[in-house]
């Protein structure tokens, strides 16, 4: 089996808490996987194995998946995590057992997507869970989801007066982002800046020339970066490498070689939009 990362939008009916849903075949080796910070949590269920929740990253985490391993993932937009015992600043890079948090549910779960059939059958049965959790007991915090619409990239938005357009004070802006998302406002949205940036990466978009910038800087001034030094000091933040050994030297993917292109298309969705606070 070679290994493979095929990643696609969601059901229809999980579109507003879901960003998208993946599947990831290991080949004869083990495979080295650097998750990277995207402010929301996610799900990895290996067929036949233990579920897992990724809790909020704010830097680099490096998993060895074992040889001949099928993993079906959910990735949650930022303040959208699914039914959780717990607030999500409790759950800041860390890897937890789905069973303590979803408890007998999840040995019911893994039964049935482990019945004979295909990965993209496991990952149906998932997003059907996922559906009927999110009817009966989740709970997503409005106004927290329309601080993550502002914060995304394109349009640079200053805090307070984030916090002054929601009716919130600051620190309550901050408290409600730390249950919601696991992060500050401002942590978000250094997170969904990078995020922007490697959207445009992966989506080969057309630098707009803006203040003469070319290549990766052009990019980074795009995506509201001051400067290209400014993407590397970040990029090293989140990813814990550089620009260049992160993207392999190529602007047009990540060093990976997978296809990211259902992920990145909220953030280029928005691009062309009016900013929310004007």
């Amino acid at each position: 089996m070679v290994e493979s990362y095929v990643e696609r939008p969601p059901l229809p009916g999980l579109a507003g808490v879901v960003r998208t849903v993946w599947i990831h075949r290991t080949g004869a080796a083990p495979y080295v996987q650097r998750h990277l910070p995207t402010g929301g949590v996610e799900i990895h269920f290996p067929i036949g194995g233990q579920p897992q929740l990724v809790g909020p990253l704010t830097g680099p985490e490096i998993e060895v998946i074992p040889a001949h391993t099928t993993i079906v993932g959910v990735r949650f937009h930022p303040g959208t995590a699914p039914p959780l015992p717990t607030v999500l600043d409790d759950l800041v890079d860390q890897r937890l057992d789905l069973a303590e948090l979803w408890r007998s549910s999840v040995d019911r779960l893994a039964e049935a997507m482990a019945l004979p059939g295909t990965p993209e059958r496991a990952l149906m049965v998932l997003q059907t869970h996922l559906l009927r959790e999110f009817r009966s007991a989740a709970h997503v915090d409005p106004l927290v989801g329309e601080a993550v619409r502002a914060l995304m990239p394109w349009h640079p938005v200053n805090i307070d007066t984030l916090a002054t357009h929601l009716a919130l004070s600051a620190s309550q802006l901050r408290r409600r982002c730390l249950h919601a998302a696991g992060m500050s406002p401002k942590v978000l949205q250094r997170t969904l800046r990078f995020q922007g940036f490697l959207a445009l990466v992966q989506a080969g978009a057309t630098v707009t020339g803006r203040r003469g910038g070319d290549g990766v800087a052009g990019l980074a001034i795009d995506a509201g970066y001051a400067d290209q030094a400014h993407l590397s000091r970040e990029c090293l933040r989140l990813t814990g490498l550089t620009p260049r050994q992160l993207l392999g030297g190529d602007i047009d993917r990540c060093a990976c070689g997978h296809e990211h292109s259902a992920s990145y298309k909220p953030f280029l969705a928005r691009r062309g939009t009016p900013p929310l606070l004007a």
